[in-house]
């Protein structure tokens, strides 16, 4: 009798709804942790895994087939950094790295200040100077393979000459990095040209008006109002051109007399080459932490350099 005058007056229903609305509440704190499980999945297993698994193998010993035979500890890495052809690597990556972004910035910002004027046929030159975005690292090899041919192609045809662009060691990482340099191109070129577009027309017709010629307002408005995509172009090109890997293999392996063997070619010859897999996870622990160590000083420069509108 007394339950049904407790249910009669309602008092079982309330206690139902409330454990329904408990349940409701902890199964919403739980879902967005379903929603993270498949882009946490992916990331356990095309980067988390690896990585430790790298470190793993970096601290032993392995077969030619990468299989682990004894653990060795920071022996291979006293060894890395007691060899001249590890330090010839790091030189020849940094001198690379300067070779592509530097120009690369530069020429880009240059041609997005061409297309940024109101000239007629814009259009064309912006679909011309993002064409390279769209092009992949092995057609771009296969046509700068012709271009520095040393008999046949167009660029000793324009100079006269018959230079080895790709197989003198004075010349083959500049060549390196003049395609690279240009992949970037596309990139740097859409970036800088929607910076550029972002600026207040009122800005530069009242610099103009006070007397400012054109160095002016690329120093005091242009750059400054720019520099966010500034630092993002800049900061793409660094860490594409530490990880280049497709026009050195295919344009240079390395050669010619190691020239062109950055950090990134020198790991896949120790490892698919040589059977070093130990070797070649040491020296990408190596090139992770120089990256590491050049992004956060872009960052703790972005601070100081990059003014948000």
């Amino acid at each position: 009798m007394e339950q049904r005058a407790m249910y009669s007056s309602g008092i079982m229903p309330m206690e139902k709804d409330k454990v329904k609305k408990r349940r409701r509440l902890r199964l919403g704190k739980l879902e967005p942790i379903f929603y993270l499980i498949p882009a946490f999945s992916v990331f356990i297993v095309f980067v988390f895994y690896p990585f430790i698994k790298t470190i793993l193998l970096s601290l032993s010993q392995t077969n030619l087939r990468g299989e682990i035979q004894e653990f060795v500890g920071l022996d291979n890495f006293i060894e890395l950094f007691q060899s001249p052809e590890f330090y010839h690597s790091i030189i020849v990556t940094f001198q690379f790295v300067l070779f592509v972004s530097i120009p690369s910035v530069g020429i880009s910002l240059m041609l997005a200040l061409l297309a940024n004027n109101k000239l007629k046929g814009n259009r064309v030159y912006e679909l011309m100077f993002s064409l390279p975005m769209a092009i992949a690292s092995a057609p771009a090899a296969a046509i700068w393979a012709m271009i520095f041919h040393p008999t046949n192609g167009v660029l000793n045809l324009i100079l006269g000459k018959e230079i080895g662009w790709l197989t003198d060691p004075n010349y083959a990482l500049f060549s390196i990095s003049i395609v690279t340099g240009w992949l970037n191109l596309g990139i740097n070129f859409i970036f800088l040209t929607t910076g550029l577009r972002n600026i207040p027309s009122e800005l530069l017709e009242s610099s103009a008006i006070d007397g400012a010629n054109f160095w002016h307002k690329l120093k005091h408005i242009i750059i400054p109002m720019i520099s966010p995509q500034m630092f993002l172009v800049i900061f793409m090109n660094l860490v594409n051109s530490f990880q280049a890997f497709g026009q050195i293999k295919l344009l240079t392996q390395g050669g010619p007399g190691d020239s062109t063997n950055v950090l990134v070619h020198s790991i896949y010859r120790e490892a698919f080459f040589n059977g070093r897999f130990e070797t070649a996870c040491t020296q990408a622990l190596v090139l992770f932490v120089i990256m590491l160590i050049v992004t956060l000083l872009q960052f703790k420069f972005e601070k100081k350099g990059v003014h948000y509108q």
